[in-house]
């Protein structure tokens, strides 16, 4: 299958991505280490995003979004990601991607045009709040409990390592609302605005992503009208299995522009560098690291681009599900691989912070930890093939 058929050709894809470079080259990545270094990026970039039409791609027009295809969503997530090499600004900037979809796949009409187009705006700030400090990626051990009283849920209980935690208008919250039925029943989904009482907010300290805010959320004795639930009590468990697919794919697609941004700067690096006379990339061994990373390079685009294909052609079965999972992992080890082969040939300057591959190493290991550690991808794998 080519592009048009999935409702887009070559040169819408090539647009796109040269609006994307733009802004990724121009309004991020000359200012990423100052954001750093300050633990945050200014609000201001989600309506500059906005603005460009990248915080809408692949929303419905009618709620100010723009429908797109999975194959142009990746795009853009790997040009943003090659050009403006920053984790956190990313999980930030698009944490709505993950805060969304339950609203849209399964809110109210009323529901979704409260919620969804001032965030698309760049106005609001969307979240989702699944983790737990007992539970990880056990969902069906959460303990958060919501008792309905009256015409409100009541919120109690606790949430860890929420992206957009701090700033968040909208937290998408998976809860208990059944307290007698243990595992995934009595799940249920409910929409969180950020201003209720009660609601308490404390920042982490991170390894990497330094310019996201991550929260630790507590809920105690927070009401929100019933009228935020999502869907029917008892279903929020498969919402949010459905959410991490779509997860899945944005990481593996994020995790490839960031193999991409090691590549670029380790091969510019090996170009001007002289040792003994000569530049780095004379060297044999040099050179066939180099082709060791665009191997992985070449293979996770490929990988990524079939992943996107079938899902935008409706093919979204147990099989496909599986290769999402295996996916992220390859392209989670990519990144590994690239980060890790730059450092090395940038040599003292990678443990340098200020060079792209240093922030990138640092970054690996939550790409391969969100959104499903690489065990959990495995065995869901395995699962969805019959293994």
């Amino acid at each position: 299958m080519n592009a048009a058929e999935h409702g887009f050709t070559a040169e819408d894809r090539a647009a796109l991505t040269g609006t994307v470079r733009r802004f990724a080259t121009q309004a991020i990545a000359p200012h990423v280490d100052a954001w750093d270094s300050a633990g945050e990026f200014p609000r201001a970039l989600y309506r500059e995003a906005a603005g460009l039409g990248l915080l809408g791609l692949g929303y419905p027009e009618a709620l100010g979004g723009t429908p797109a295809p999975w194959g142009l969503r990746n795009a853009m997530a790997q040009t943003l990601a090659r050009f403006g090499g920053s984790g956190g600004v990313m999980a930030g900037l698009f944490s709505h991607n993950i805060g969304l979809p339950p609203v849209l796949a399964h809110g109210t009409a009323a529901q979704q045009a409260e919620i969804v187009p001032p965030v698309l705006q760049g106005e609001r700030i969307a979240a989702l709040g699944i983790t737990e400090p007992g539970g990880g990626s056990d969902v069906a051990a959460l303990r958060t409990t919501a008792r309905l009283d009256g015409g409100d849920y009541v919120i109690d209980g606790e949430k860890v390592f929420i992206t957009s935690g701090m700033r968040a208008d909208w937290i998408t919250l998976a809860v208990r609302t059944d307290p007698g039925h243990q595992g995934a029943g009595g799940l249920s989904m409910i929409v969180v605005p950020g201003d209720v009482p009660g609601l308490s907010r404390t920042p982490l300290q991170k390894m990497g992503w330094l310019c996201s805010d991550t929260a630790h959320l507590r809920f105690d004795g927070v009401r929100v009208p019933a009228r935020y639930r999502l869907g029917q009590e008892g279903a929020g468990f498969r919402m949010v299995m459905g959410n991490f697919n779509g997860e899945r794919l944005a990481l593996a697609a994020m995790a490839l522009g960031f193999a991409e941004a090691c590549y670029d700067e380790a091969l510019a690096w090996a170009r001007q560098r002289q040792t003994f006379g000569a530049a780095l990339i004379e060297r044999q061994v040099i050179r066939h690291r180099l082709m060791d990373m665009q191997m992985r390079i070449a293979s996770t685009q490929a990988w990524v681009d079939a992943v996107g294909a079938r899902a935008d052609a409706g093919d979204t079965g147990p099989d496909w599900v599986a290769q999402v999972c295996l996916l992220k992992n390859h392209a989670t080890q990519t990144m590994q691989f690239c980060a890790d082969a730059a450092v090395q040939i940038l040599g003292g300057m990678g443990f340098m912070r200020g060079t792209v591959s240093e922030r990138i190493y640092r970054e690996v290991k939550v790409m391969m930890i969100g959104g499903g550690a690489e065990e959990i991808m495995k065995e869901l794998a395995a699962r969805q093939l019959g293994v």
